[in-house]
């Protein structure tokens, strides 16, 4: 079986495009970690009547409770929009995946015959 140099450069792209979409999946993994640790703090926040306090470095401040949760949620809006461009890549990346896979196979098996 021989394989044609444009196949080859096929399997090269498609081995570079399952790398980025590994990537791209680590950091949208990363991205959803976050939003999460947001959503709760933001649930703690609303759900509580006591005194509020937020790390800024290696020191812990009192804050005022209406200004963090205002913090936390444009956080969260922003990690969201971040998630969803993310996953809009990834089935980007996935299409192309798909296409190139079916015409690597595809000169593959007519090399073959």
């Amino acid at each position: 079986m021989k394989i044609t140099k444009e196949t080859q450069e096929k399997i090269q792209e498609l081995q570079l495009l399952e790398q980025n979409l590994q990537n791209l999946l680590m950091q949208k993994q990363a991205f959803q970690l976050e939003l999460n640790e947001v959503e709760n703090a933001l649930s703690e926040v609303s759900k509580t009547q006591d005194e509020i306090y937020k790390i800024a470095g290696q020191v812990m401040l009192k804050a005022d409770k209406s200004e963090v949760e205002k913090e936390l949620k444009e956080k969260k809006d922003l990690l969201s929009l971040r998630v969803r461009s993310i996953e809009k890549q990834e089935n980007s990346f996935r299409e192309k995946l798909d296409k190139l896979r079916d015409e690597v196979t595809k000169e593959i098996d007519q090399g073959e015959k």
